[in-house]
């Protein structure tokens, strides 16, 4: 009887309880089904699940429970899109694991998310989410991960995270959080993983860091954190990895670093740490990846970096290290990354570092390194990369460099390598970049070359290289940049290049290269720069390069070429550089009639020819690339390989000038040295970018055109050796940063007009015109006395703070006397090898 009682009752309660689970899942479903409801994707598939009908605990879409309550929700990589305002955080008393990651939850976390006090796992990474983090999250007292990177988040890290003693994650990395660092996080006993990196923090790392003595993983890389590296973090025991580059971060590096004999991985890079590489990292035996680069460290490389024979990759590059490389970094057998590049090292390259045969890639580029180049490098099979360049190297290429079979980059320039091109080079198979360029290598350049039919890049300006271009390469059908100006080649220009369609660069400038311009470029080309300068080429300019509807730089200057004016190069809508100085092209230049011709040109250089008649007003009316002050305006760039500069090379008066980044900012007109008569067009007045304009040694007549005085930023401005009469504009002298000017040998007439700047021209400026009075000629002119002012300083004193000639480009070379204004072009590659840079 008793037993069917307490039967009976044990029934009871088991219903009642089945009724309050029941009853309660019921509320967290519908709670859950309210905050769906604002969801803006309704007919999210993977959450078609959660419908009034079904079991939220049984059926749901990411839903776990236990004993009927909602003690899991994981809706990661749902595509939801939607907010948290709307989130039952009263309604799920029970929820220990929210996993929100990975979607498209927008706006702000309400301070409601304190209510989750049994919360063990928050994760809202990948998200839109915007505002700051609430203090009541410190009420989450439970918590052991906490998760919110790669979001919207500003504003500080409040104080209140310091209350989580049981976190053993924390996350809030790639937001905008600012501020500094909480000292407060120093109480986490427990946490183990800390990553705030690429936000805004600021102020210095708190030395309470150093509290956190279950840390295994820092990473505070890529903030704006100052200050030096607490020697604190070296109470860390059991830190593994260790990430604070890309800050601001100065002082040295501490000793106490060394006490961390558990990390594998060090960061500090980019920062602006100096003094030298403390010897104690030579103690931490397990680190396998030291990065150091682009601070301010000095001194040697320490001898004890040779202890670290876990290390694979050893980033040391862009200091000012000096001294030797130590013999003991050949003792890094399992080494596959070793850049040194960039620093003050000394000394040879030891034959020893043949045995780092795991080395992948080797950069030593950017020093002061000397001897030859150790035939045991040869020893590398799997170097996919090698960069040597920028030393002072002598001696020939080892042949011994032919075994690296795997090497696909191969950076040999700028020093002073001598001997011919070994052969074996050619047993390179996988090579895609060769620099050879501004070293003092003879012979000719290999037949073999064309063999190796992935190469993309080859460049060997400035030798002494002599023979004639192999047609082989034009076997390259992936070639984008061939660099061969600078050297003593000979002979005819190959007609089948014209067929390699990858070909972006073609230079050949300066060598002894003859005969016709035969080269047939074919339709589809995707030519950026052609340079032929200074040769000996003959005949007509080929009309095919009308096909090359990619060309920005056109440079023909220097040879012999005879022909009349291509106007029809003005179809081809990117050009923006043309020079056909110094050859035999006659004939006036005659408009097309066409509406849009040479659009973007910004400099064109016809000087020393024998062009004649009227200037044409029609082509200075298309010039619109002359038209608009354009700071913007970017150079070509090539795939893959990163962007060249033009130069152009101004000579005046004893002074040669070479200005760099001419395509984006700078514009240039030179016609002369021709035989062009007629009167100068006022239409010139409209091209405002001009900064050169050279129309010296013509037969113009008649009056110089007010309208030039609309040239704001115009440089240098040569009219002399012509026929122009009457008087100079009084619109000139508004032109403040005029730094040379030539009207002499004209019959101009009148009062030469005054202003700051005129002040600074002296008599050569305007002799040859016996009308001319006034200052600098004469003491006066009418009613116009000198003035007492020094106009001279106080003009070159502006023109030095607001004259982009004077300031940014322009690099000076003393040469011989010369008349007028010459113009020359060379092209300067960058080697853009993505060195150094950090996978």
């Amino acid at each position: 009887m008793v037993s069917s009682k307490i039967f009976s009752l044990l029934q009871f309660f088991a219903l009642l309880n089945l009724f309050t689970v029941t009853f309660a899942s019921t509320e967290e479903a519908t709670a859950l089904l309210k905050w769906k409801a604002t969801f803006k994707n309704q007919d999210n598939s993977l959450l078609a699940s959660w419908t009034q009908s079904s079991n939220a605990c049984r059926d749901w879409y990411g839903v776990i429970c236990f004993n009927g309550r909602v003690k899991t929700l994981n809706i990661t990589n749902c595509g939801v899109i939607g907010t948290l305002y709307a989130f039952p955080f009263s309604s799920l008393p029970f929820l220990e694991n929210l996993n929100l990651s990975n979607n498209n939850i927008s706006g702000t976390i309400p301070p409601e998310i304190g209510n989750l006090t049994n919360l063990v796992y928050l994760d809202l990474n990948n998200n839109q989410i915007s505002g700051t983090i609430p203090p009541q999250t410190g009420s989450l007292s439970k918590l052991q991960i906490l998760r919110i990177f790669g979001n919207h988040l500003k504003g500080s890290i409040p104080e209140e995270i310091g209350y989580l003693r049981s976190l053993t994650d924390l996350s809030l990395s790639t937001n905008f959080l600012n501020g500094s660092i909480p000292a407060s996080l120093g109480n986490l006993n427990n946490l183990s993983f800390l990553s705030l990196y690429d936000n805004q923090l600021s102020g210095s790392i708190p030395e309470e860091i150093g509290y956190l003595r279950s840390l295994t993983d820092l990473y505070l890389s890529t903030n704006f954190l100052n200050g030096s590296i607490p020697a604190s973090l070296g109470n860390l025991n059991n830190l593994s990895f260790l990430s604070l580059y890309d800050n601001q971060l100065s002082g040295s590096i501490p000793e106490e670093i060394g006490y961390l004999r558990s990390l594998t991985d060090l960061y500090l890079s980019t920062n602006f740490l100096n003094g030298s590489i403390p010897a104690s990292l030579g103690k931490l035996n397990n680190l396998s990846f030291l990065s150091l680069y682009d601070n301010k460290l000095s001194g040697s490389i320490p001898d004890e970096i040779g202890y670290l024979t876990s290390l694979t990759d050893l980033y040391l590059n862009n200091n000012f290290l000096n001294g030797s490389i130590p013999a003991s970094l050949w003792n890094l057998k399992n080494l596959s990354f070793l850049s040194l590049s960039e620093n003050q090292l000394s000394g040879s390259i030891p034959q020893e570092i043949g045995y780092l045969r795991s080395l992948t890639n080797l950069h030593l580029n950017n020093n002061f390194l000397n001897g030859s180049i150790p035939p045991e490098i040869g020893n590398l099979w799997s170097l996919s990369i090698i960069d040597l360049s920028i030393n002072s190297l002598k001696g020939s290429i080892p042949a011994s460099l032919g075994n690296l079979r795997n090497v696909q980059s191969m950076f040999l320039d700028e020093n002073n390598l001598t001997e011919e091109i070994p052969l074996s080079v050619c047993n390179l198979t996988s090579l895609k970049i060769l620099y050879l360029r501004r070293n003092n290598l003879k012979g000719k350049v290999p037949q073999c070359l064309g063999n190796i039919s992935g190469l993309q890049v080859l460049t060997m300006s400035r030798n002494n290289l002599s023979g004639v271009i192999p047609s082989s390469i034009s076997n390259l059908r992936s070639l984008q940049i061939l660099d061969l100006g600078r050297n003593s080649l000979e002979g005819a220009i190959p007609q089948c290049f014209g067929n390699i369609n990858t070909l972006q660069v073609f230079d050949v400038q300066n060598n002894k290269l003859s005969g016709t311009l035969s080269t047939n470029f074919s339709i589809g080309s995707s030519l950026i720069s052609l340079n032929l300068h200074g040769n000996e080429l003959e005949g007509e300019i080929p009309r095919s390069l009308a096909n090359c509807k990619k060309l920005q730089v056109l440079d023909l200057g220097n040879n012999h070429l005879n022909d009349t004016f291509p106007m029809w190069l003005g179809t081809l809508l990117e050009l923006r550089v043309l020079r056909l100085t110094s050859n035999k092209l006659y004939g006036p230049i005659r408009s097309s009639g066409a509406e849009i011709m040479f659009p973007d040109l910004r400099t064109i250089d016809l000087s020393n020819n024998a062009f004649s008649k009227d200037l044409p007003t029609s082509l200075f009316q298309h010039l619109e690339g002359m038209r608009t002050i354009d700071k913007t305006m970017k150079v070509p760039s090539y795939e893959g390989y990163g962007d060249y500069q033009d130069s152009i090379v101004v000579v005046s008066k004893g002074l040669k000038l070479e200005v760099v980044r001419i395509l984006s900012l700078y514009t240039v007109i030179d016609l002369s040295n021709n035989k062009f008569e007629g009167h100068i067009p006022s239409v010139l007045g409209d091209l405002i970018a001009l900064r050169v304009l050279n129309m010296s040694h013509n037969g113009l007549k008649g009056h110089i055109p007010p309208s030039l005085g609309s040239l704001s930023v115009v440089e240098s401005l040569d009219l002399s050796f012509n026929q122009l009469s009457g008087e100079i504009p009084q619109q000139l002298a508004s032109l403040t940063s005029l730094g040379f000017l030539n009207l002499s040998h004209n019959y101009l007439q009148g009062c030469i007009p005054q202003g700051p700047q005129f002040r600074t021209f002296e008599n050569n400026s305007y002799e040859g015109n016996d009308g001319l009075r006034g200052y600098p000629v004469s003491k006066g002119c009418g009613n116009d006395p000198v003035p007492d002012t020094n106009y001279t300083v106080s003009a070159l004193d502006d023109q030095e703070s607001n004259s982009e000639f004077l300031n940014d480009f322009w690099k000076a070379a003393l040469m011989g006397y010369g008349s007028g204004l010459c113009i020359g072009l060379s092209i300067i590659f960058s080697n853009a090898k993505n060195k150094n840079a950090l996978a």
